[in-house]
């Protein structure tokens, strides 16, 4: 049974990093003290829940979070720092810093260290998060012991509902695009233009086709977007929508 350390200190550690190609040492002092923080462990870059689901909902709620009184959301596992830097640039996590704990150092102080060498995986960290206020854990949300890669509490959304009951996220939005396509320039510049973060899939990439537009959509042209999982329409529906 894992213990929270509510109440404790964050462990004292160097972590080793990566800034403009050139190794540097860093503290947890640097990262946490005189700062609010917001820090979410897992056991692993590029790995099924990590990447579909506890990352990118960080990366979606951050701006809202650091509106709410946080100054960084950091992103922790035992890997190493090119690892940590390529899924960051892999997942556009521009609003998280990632935090390589590569010897399991923090990982071990905080009592999340685990061995998942039955899966290959050697140490690793249990999947977790909390509230840092100047190097204090304020709050902790950590999965229960059961199989498989449990990901209930220490999610975003359970996050920012502890920190602001009243706090909602941004909208969630995802649209079909083709290049060259001017209706989708429009689209994409009307949710820049409203700082909306937002998914595009373009069609010709990764295996997307007219087919996988006319199987999701129904429709064979584009833009088509998506709001919180409703179907708005092309550029003019989004304007109105907007409007």
């Amino acid at each position: 049974m894992f213990q929270s350390r509510e109440g404790q200190p964050v462990p004292e550690v160097t972590f080793s990093i990566r800034a403009n190609d050139v190794w540097q040492k860093i503290s947890s002092d640097k990262v946490f003290k005189g700062k609010t923080v917001v820090l979410f462990a897992l056991p692993g870059a590029f790995t099924p829940t990590c990447s579909s689901q506890h990352l990118p909902r960080y990366n979606e709620l951050a701006g809202v979070l650091k509106a709410n009184g946080v100054d960084s959301v950091v992103c922790l596992a035992v890997n190493d720092p090119f690892v940590m830097e390529t899924w960051r640039e892999e997942q556009n996590a521009d609003g998280i810093d990632f935090l390589p704990d590569g010897s399991g150092e923090f990982s071990a102080g905080m009592g999340m260290l685990v061995d998942k060498s039955e899966l290959g995986m050697g140490q690793r960290s249990w999947r977790y998060s909390m509230l840092v206020k100047d190097r204090q854990i304020e709050k902790m949300f950590i999965e229960a012991q059961e199989p498989g890669d449990p990901a209930k509490v220490s999610d975003a959304d359970t996050m920012l509902h502890y920190i602001n009951p009243n706090a909602s996220g941004p909208p969630r939005i995802t649209f079909f695009a083709k290049p060259g396509c001017q209706h989708c320039a429009r689209v994409r510049k009307m949710l820049q233009a409203k700082d909306f973060r937002f998914e595009e899939i373009a069609i010709g990439k990764h295996g997307i086709s007219y087919s996988s537009l006319q199987a999701v959509t129904g429709r064979g042209t584009t833009p088509q977007v998506y709001i919180d999982g409703r179907h708005i329409g092309g550029a003019d529906e989004l304007t109105t929508w907007l409007a």
